[in-house]
């Protein structure tokens, strides 16, 4: 299931500046942090992911169409901000769900869209 574009924009401008305040300390919430596209800004975005033998997985809602998403891939990776502590992220790559094997929580929500950003965690930063 892919959420409406709307949802995406309103959450860009109202809900993400709020969750950005809390959501790198409260799991499954993080912070992607990257770099703007065009740009160049270092930009962040609350997420929720989740470990998975994958990687790390982070479920896209909106589709990949996302400006997150696509500076991630684009910059070969970026950062993630979880529980106080931040990683970076390698590798950045868009995997059907279908392919995902985390079970619970993590492989139900990361299969509630069509694809998932499955990312390596790398050293911690």
């Amino acid at each position: 299931m892919q959420l409406p574009r709307a949802i995406a924009i309103f959450n860009k401008y109202v809900n993400n500046h709020v969750q950005g305040l809390w959501a790198w300390l409260v799991p499954p919430w993080a912070l992607v942090h990257h770099t703007g596209r065009s740009s160049g800004r270092a930009l962040k975005t609350p997420v929720m992911g989740f470990k998975t033998p994958e990687g790390f997985a982070i479920p896209m809602l909106y589709g990949p169409e996302s400006h997150w998403v696509k500076n991630l891939i684009a910059a070969g990776g970026g950062e993630i901000q979880r529980c106080g502590k931040r990683y970076q992220l390698v590798d950045p790559r868009i995997v059907p769900t279908s392919e995902i094997t985390a079970k619970g929580i993590a492989g139900a929500y990361t299969r509630a869209g069509t694809s998932t950003l499955v990312v390596t965690l790398g050293d911690r930063v």
